[in-house]
């Protein structure tokens, strides 16, 4: 049993066919990167494994269950979390009420919400911005934030989407330490990103697509290696 799959996932919005057939396994414990250029079906993927978008045709399989179609909050309380690209935190409530509120699809009192929070905050290094004004954060702020909130939710599974953009080189080490402790805390990982020194560091397989459709899938050192990935992404420079 896969702890994780996607199967001949489609999804077509009128005549674009934005998912053309993709599917991957995911096994638990790993670090899977999802590669591929502006456009190419990375985060509609994403919205179909969160149950945003319903696959036009295809499977999602989590723990050899079918969730495809199923609702977003439905899906979180089986254990898939997920960021988005545009992080959009609360901006009026403090840090750590932010976290607080996205405990509450896991917890059901106040007391659990907090202590759950602030062991999310500690984790996130986020303890000394807790009383802040979630707007008030530079955006390396932000996007640990959206993690936070993320992991608050206790997910088994958490989808990373660009966590990395934006951030200074001392941020993302900082980011690619994170991702590697939030593995090592028992949180299986897919992660969409564009800056390939992440990508290609931190991953254990990473999977291509092109025009919605899988153009490879291997280790790290194979993707990059691979011309129709080099073609289509990485560029001749890269290679």
């Amino acid at each position: 049993m896969a702890f994780f799959r996607v199967e001949k996932l489609v999804k077509t919005f009128g005549g674009l066919t934005a998912v053309n057939g993709v599917s991957f396994d995911v096994e638990q414990g790993q670090i899977f990167g999802l590669i591929g250029p502006n456009g190419s079906g990375k985060t509609t993927l994403f919205n179909m494994i969160s149950g945003v978008y319903t696959p036009t045709s295809g499977k999602v399989l989590y723990k050899d269950r079918e969730i495809q179609g199923m609702k977003p909050h439905k899906i979180c309380k089986l254990g898939i979390g997920r960021t988005f690209q545009v992080v959009k935190p609360l901006g009026r409530m403090t840090v750590r009420d932010n976290v607080i509120a996205a405990s509450f699809s896991r917890v059901n009192s106040m007391g659990e919400a907090r202590d759950n929070a602030m062991e999310i905050l500690d984790f996130c290094g986020l303890t000394p911005v807790k009383a802040t004004l979630a707007k008030s954060l530079p955006i390396a702020g932000r996007k640990r934030l959206e993690i936070a909130r993320a992991l608050a939710t206790r997910p088994d599974l958490l989808l990373l989407d660009e966590t990395a953009a934006g951030l200074n080189p001392t941020e993302l080490l900082s980011a690619m330490n994170l991702i590697r402790r939030i593995r090592e805390n028992g949180t299986t990982v897919i992660i969409i990103e564009h800056i390939m020194h992440v990508i290609m560091t931190i991953s254990d397989r990473i999977h291509a697509i092109n025009f919605g459709t899988t153009i490879a899938e291997g280790t790290p050192k194979e993707v990059a290696a691979n011309q129709a990935v080099i073609e289509a992404y990485l560029g001749t420079d890269y290679a």
